[in-house]
C-alpha cells in the first residue's frame, strides 16, 4: 500500500487533512429534471444509511444522507451538488448498544424523527445511478422502504472500483480516505456521503478518476458466482476472498452458500481458483447471470 502521489511528505511523517464537505455544499434545487442519456452531464445519488444493526428484514434504519451530484460522465469532471437530504428517524423499538457505540446515535436522538421518504424518492427520480459504499447493504435497506429503489442501477464503490490495481491493499472506507491524505467524521450518514464523494472525485487524480470507473463498471451485467456445498474448514479463505455467506429464509439448504459478483471475465479464473483451493478439483459452484438492475440487490 501507498499513499496517494504529490502528498507533503516530511521526515517521513504524512499530514492528514480533516475533511468536513467543503465544495460539496447543496444548491437546493427545488425543480431538478431528469437528464436525458444523451446529455454529457450525469447525475450521481450518494446514500448511506445508519441502521440498528446488519439483517435489513429485521433491523431498521435510524438515519439517512444521500446527496446527488452532477458530473460530466466521461471523466468526472465539474462536480455540482444539485440536492441533498438528511434525517433521523424513530425506528420504533430501542437501539442497541452495539449499533450506538458505532455511528453515536442514541434513542433520545431520534425520538419523534421521522425520515420524509417522497423528498428521497424525488432524488432517485432525477439520478441515474445510486451509489454506496458496501451498496448490498444500503440497497438491502432501501429497497425494503422505497419501491422506485428496487428499479434503479446501484453501484458500488467497494466492487465497482479496482482499488487493488490502484495500489490500495484495503477496501475500508475509512482507510482509503487515510492513504488519499484526509480523514473525516465517520459513521454519520452524511459525514460517510461527504467523504465518499471526495475519495471517488479526489483531485489527486488528473485522469482515471475512480467515479469514471465506477460509471463504466455500472453500465457492466456481473455474474454471481455461488460456492454451494463449500466445507466449512474453507470459510475464512473464501471471506479473505471478498465472498459473503448467504442463508435465505426459504428453508432450502441448497440456496445456502458463500457469494460474491464477478465480471464475466473473471468467471475461468474463479472456477478455477474455486476447484484448486475448495473442491478439490470437483467443482461444484454455480455461476447466474445478474442485470444491472439487479445488482447488489439482497437475495
Amino acid at each position: 500500500m501507498s499513499f496517494i502521489k504529490g502528498l507533503h511528505d516530511v521526515d517521513n511523517c504524512i499530514k492528514l487533512q480533516k475533511y468536513d464537505g467543503e465544495g460539496l455544499e447543496a444548491y437546493d434545487i427545488d425543480d431538478i429534471k431528469p437528464l436525458e442519456p444523451s446529455n454529457p452531464r450525469m447525475r450521481i445519488c450518494f446514500l448511506d444509511l445508519e441502521t440498528t444493526g446488519t439483517d435489513n428484514k429485521e433491523d431498521k434504519i435510524i438515519e439517512i444522507a444521500i446527496k446527488c451530484i452532477e458530473i460530466t460522465k466521461e471523466n468526472g469532471d465539474d462536480v455540482k451538488v444539485v440536492a441533498a437530504y438528511e434525517s433521523l428517524e424513530d425506528p420504533g423499538m430501542p437501539i442497541p448498544e452495539s449499533a450506538t457505540k458505532i455511528n453515536g446515535i442514541s434513542d433520545d436522538m431520534v425520538k419523534g424523527k421521522k425520515i420524509d421518504w417522497k423528498k428521497v424518492e424525488h432524488i432517485f427520480q432525477t439520478s441515474q445511478l445510486i451509489v454506496a459504499h458496501n451498496a448490498e447493504f444500503d440497497r438491502g435497506f432501501t429497497d425494503q422502504r422505497l419501491e422506485i429503489s428496487k428499479n434503479k442501477i446501484w453501484a458500488c464503490s467497494i466492487n465497482d472500483i479496482d482499488w487493488d490495481a490502484r495500489d490500495f491493499k484495503g477496501v475500508k472506507q475509512e482507510l482509503l480516505c487515510i492513504w488519499h491524505g484526509f480523514y473525516y467524521e465517520a459513521h454519520r450518514a452524511m459525514g460517510d456521503v461527504d467523504a465518499l464523494i471526495h475519495l471517488v472525485t479526489h483531485p489527486s487524480y488528473i485522469d482515471n478518476k475512480p467515479i469514471a470507473e465506477l460509471i463504466q463498471n455500472a453500465k457492466r451485467p456481473m455474474c454471481r458466482v455461488e460456492a454451494t456445498f463449500a466445507k466449512y474448514e474453507y470459510k475464512n479463505l473464501l471471506k479473505k476472498r471478498n465472498y459473503r455467506w448467504h442463508d435465505p429464509d426459504n428453508g432450502n439448504k441448497d440456496d445456502k452458500a458463500w457469494c460474491k459478483l464477478i465480471s464475466h471475465e473473471e468467471m475461468d479464473t474463479e472456477r478455477e481458483w474455486l476447484n484448486e483451493n475448495v473442491y478439490n478439483n470437483n467443482f461444484q459452484g454455480r455461476f447466474i447471470e445478474v442485470s444491472i438492475i439487479d445488482k447488489y440487490k439482497s437475495r
